[in-house]
C-alpha cells in the first residue's frame, strides 16, 4: 500500500467543495507533500454510489480505502470550513487521532472567528492550532516537513 504524507479530509458532495479541496490538495504538493484526496484516490467506487443497487458493496470498499489510506498517511488536514464540520471528517479526525497521526485543521469561515466555536472534542483533537490563512497553514506545515 502507498504511503502518505497528507490525507486530506473532507466534504467532497458538490462541485464547490471539490474544487476548494482541489486547491488545497495543489497547496499542499506545491509544498513537497504527497496527498491522498478521496475524491480523487477514492477509485471508481465513488461513482458507483450513486446506483441503488450498488451502494452497499460500494460504500464498504470507499470506507476501507479510506480507513487504509488514512492508516498509511502521516498527517490528517481536516478542513472544517462550513456552519458544521462534515460527519465523515469528523469521524475520519477521530481515528487519526486514535492512530497517533498529526492532526491539522484548516478553517477559512469568517463564522467561526465571530465567537462561533467548534466542538471541543474537535478542536483539541488537533495537534497544532487550526490554520486560518493559507499563510497559517503553509507555516505548520513546513515546520512539520523540517522535523522528519
Amino acid at each position: 500500500m502507498v504511503n502518505y504524507d497528507i490525507y486530506i479530509s473532507a466534504p467532497l458532495f458538490n462541485e464547490m467543495e471539490v474544487e476548494f479541496n482541489n486547491k488545497v490538495d495543489a497547496f499542499v504538493r506545491n509544498l513537497g507533500f504527497t496527498t491522498y484526496l478521496p475524491q480523487r484516490d477514492g477509485g471508481e467506487d465513488e461513482k458507483l454510489l450513486r446506483n441503488p443497487e450498488l451502494y452497499p458493496e460500494a460504500s464498504r470498499r470507499v470506507f476501507e480505502r479510506d480507513v487504509q489510506a488514512l492508516k498509511n498517511s502521516r498527517i490528517l488536514l481536516m478542513l472544517i470550513d462550513g456552519r458544521v464540520p462534515d460527519e465523515g471528517a469528523c469521524v475520519e479526525l477521530g481515528m487519526a487521532y486514535a492512530y497517533n497521526k498529526i492532526c491539522i485543521g484548516f478553517q477559512t469561515d469568517i463564522r467561526k472567528f465571530s465567537g462561533m466555536q467548534n466542538n471541543l472534542m474537535i478542536d483539541y483533537s488537533f495537534t497544532y492550532n487550526i490554520a486560518h490563512t493559507w499563510d497559517e497553514l503553509r507555516e505548520i506545515l513546513l515546520k512539520i516537513k523540517n522535523l522528519k
